[in-house]
């Protein structure tokens, strides 16, 4: 789609703007559904196992990450906001509890030490604790990490973002 759009604009012909217009709808469409498909699968799994969710707050990610230009396309064309407006209604309907946590070194802390250093993250994909020595995929380190703040945050009695509160386990 994108390099649909991209080919489109090149022409700048009046017709070409109408297509232009008409994949942009697309797009918009393809993204919502997604998203609430997402949102969907996420509420019916933590309803199922009796847990809550934790999300990062992500007001302000584009202007946070620094990204290569293959990339910046693709980030800044999803639609964060409206994927956690999603959870948001969707696990408030079910009685899923719904937790913001603080974004601030989810993929530096190490998940097993909690060790936090720049040095953890070797490359983009990958962790190594500099301190225990720790090996796991970044994104699966900094899910745990985001998962263990929500925990916290959820003992320490932060208010949920949904009225009727389940159990986390």
């Amino acid at each position: 789609m994108r390099d649909l759009r991209t080919k489109l604009q090149k022409k700048r012909t009046k017709s070409a703007r109408r297509a232009v217009k008409r994949v942009a709808g697309r797009e918009k469409r393809q993204a919502t559904d997604m998203n609430h498909c997402i949102s969907k699968r996420i509420v019916a799994e933590a309803e199922r196992t009796g847990q809550g969710i934790a999300l990062e707050d992500l007001r302000g990610i584009r202007e946070r990450v620094r990204l290569r230009k293959p990339q910046r396309a693709a980030v800044h064309s999803w639609t964060f906001a409206q994927l956690g407006r999603f959870l948001t209604y969707k696990a408030r309907r079910r009685g899923v509890p719904l937790l913001q946590v603080d974004p601030r070194n989810t993929s530096r802390e190490c998940s097993s030490c909690h060790h936090i250093d720049k040095r953890n993250r070797p490359a983009q994909a990958e962790f190594r604790c500099v301190a225990c020595g720790f090996v796991d995929h970044a994104d699966a380190n900094a899910a745990r990490n985001i998962a263990a703040r929500g925990w916290w945050a959820w003992v320490c009695g932060v208010e949920s973002t949904t009225p009727a509160l389940a159990v986390i386990s």
